[in-house]
């Protein structure tokens, strides 16, 4: 039966969560993806979910299928009432939590399941279908799910949905497709879930099933500075939708910034226009939420001019990255030694000059080992570096997942230096440039802390001929606007940016044109049919 709540119940949730979180580490909890949701929070998404059910005289099945220590069943109570409320389901995997939300609820009618929802939800043993579900699923990344789990995962989805999920894509994904099947026909569902979903192009068989499968009736995207959860860095949303197949003229309202009930922005997009975007984050338009993306995506792009790829991933900066001096100390061969740029945060310009040796003319000089010389030959030819490298062992240098891919395992991947680079990660807000542009006049490689930007096509061509217009390929690639960088990349919580190689591709180069008009036949020639393979 279930009971009028108890306000100190709530108040003993909260001093109990406090607890069990400070049994496990930071990177622990989020490896498992443990994050609780505000109790504030999570009535004013409960909220919601009551004014879109009305006066329905249908009584509540609640089910949350990562109950945690029940805060949004403490919502639910809270904001239906326990009278409305004909029963409740929570289940959960970590022992500690499921023992703590009985302790806590179970006087209240909610039947909390030790368990794996992802399997519970594929037996035959699982709860009745609810038709309320509010959650805050395991924000688990794609590189903390076994390969074999993952798997599992991506055939049970494609079996209960149809929908074929990307193997990038993090837990929370399977999470809410899998409950969404389990859930009754009509029910409402509210899910606080990362906002990457909205940019990535994993994220968009979730978009797909979301407009197509079910009547996506609210996004809201908090502030990225605004995080919801103290020790996770990720931009939430709030999405809400029923299960029902959507009508052709159907509208998805947007809303950002502020609280749930008193956004700061707001906008209806037409289903067809929410189907043909490529970035949800750019609605809606406020003066905080600038992700608008290139405009002129028919016209020429950065990937036409440029091939970009990510810098160098040693594996270990500690260990294969030295000061240039240290190295020579050591007596390593030079040969074996590559000039490399120091991380962002310690590069203070934005033109790099080159010394005689291709190294950078900053105070401190890098190098990263990057040899391909089988270990007996290494042993024979140069001891200072073999004596160097033993020391891989007692480091767990060789036990990462990085160097126990190559072979051998001290040799690096192959780049190119490229004159020009991107940082991968960076803020800034209106027009200022989330991310540097750096000008590498010298032979360093960067990390995959940079994006490398090699010319290519008529651009080569033209800077070989014309090496001095590098300066203004420069220029011109420090005028993107901080609002285009931002709406091709994904933003974090905090306020946090990053851009992938694809993402910088595909800003708008229209600018290149305008300035070189000879640099359209290099595109008119790569864009031509080909008549003979």
């Amino acid at each position: 039966m279930i009971i009028q709540q108890d306000i100190p119940v709530e108040i003993r949730r909260q001093a109990i969560q406090v607890e069990i979180d400070a049994r496990k580490s930071a990177a622990e909890r989020n490896r498992l993806g443990q994050f609780a949701t505000p109790h504030e929070l999570a009535v004013e998404i409960a909220r919601y979910v009551a004014s879109l059910r009305g006066q329905r005289r249908a009584g509540i099945c609640f089910a949350d299928p990562s109950i945690g220590s029940g805060s949004f069943f403490s919502a639910a109570l809270a904001v239906f009432g326990a009278k409305q409320i004909e029963r409740a389901v929570g289940v959960e995997l970590d022992r500690a939590f499921c023992e703590a939300a009985r302790e806590l609820w179970s006087e209240a009618g909610l039947d909390v399941v030790h368990g794996d929802f992802t399997r519970l939800v594929a037996s035959g043993l699982h709860p009745s279908s609810p038709n309320v579900i509010l959650a805050n699923p395991p924000y688990v990344r794609h590189h903390h799910l076994e390969r074999e789990n993952k798997e599992r995962l991506q055939r049970l989805t494609f079996k209960m949905t149809g929908v074929e999920v990307s193997g990038l894509a993090g837990l929370y994904v399977y999470f809410l497709l899998l409950a969404t099947a389990w859930m009754q026909d009509g029910g409402i569902a509210a899910w606080l879930i990362p906002s990457e979903f909205m940019d990535v192009n994993y994220g968009s068989a979730l978009k797909g099933f979301l407009t197509d499968r079910v009547t996506l009736l609210r996004i809201h995207r908090f502030d990225p500075d605004d995080v919801q959860f103290g020790d996770a860095l990720v931009s939430s949303v709030v999405l809400v939708y029923r299960k029902v197949l959507p009508a052709p003229d159907h509208v998805v309202e947007f809303t950002f910034g502020g609280t749930i009930a008193e956004p700061h922005a707001k906008d209806v997009i037409l289903l067809d226009r929410l189907r043909e975007s490529r970035k949800w984050t750019v609605y809606p338009s406020h003066v905080k939420n600038d992700r608008c993306t290139s405009g002129n995506s028919d016209g020429p792009t950065f990937a036409d001019f440029f091939r970009v790829q990510r810098g160098i991933a040693t594996g270990s900066n500690k260990f294969f990255v030295l000061d240039r001096a240290e190295a020579t100390r050591r007596g390593l061969p030079p040969r074996y030694l590559r000039p490399i740029l120091p991380s962002p945060r310690h590069l203070m310009t934005t033109v790099v000059e080159g010394d005689e040796d291709g190294y950078p003319r900053i105070d401190r000089q890098l190098c990263v080992i990057d040899c391909d010389l089988p270990e007996p030959l290494v042993e024979s030819r140069y001891p200072a570096l073999w004596e160097y490298l033993q020391t891989a062992e007692a480091l767990g240098v060789k036990n990462g997942y990085l160097v126990g891919k190559r072979a051998p395992w001290y040799r690096q991947e192959q780049r190119m230096p490229s004159p020009f680079l991107c940082t991968y990660m960076g803020r800034g807000s209106q027009d200022k440039q989330p991310f540097r542009f750096i000008w590498n006049r010298s032979a360093a490689i960067g990390t995959n802390l940079y994006l490398m930007l090699h010319p290519q096509n008529g651009l080569s061509a033209m800077l070989r001929k014309h090496p001095e217009r590098s300066a203004d390929v420069h220029e011109l690639l420090r005028s993107v606007t901080g609002h285009e960088l931002r709406g091709e990349g994904r933003v974090y919580g905090g306020g946090l940016n990053k851009i992938e190689p694809k993402e910088l591709g595909r800003i708008s180069a229209v600018p290149f044109v305008d300035r070189w008009p000879e640099l359209t036949r290099s595109m008119e020639r790569n864009s031509a049919p080909q008549l003979f393979e």
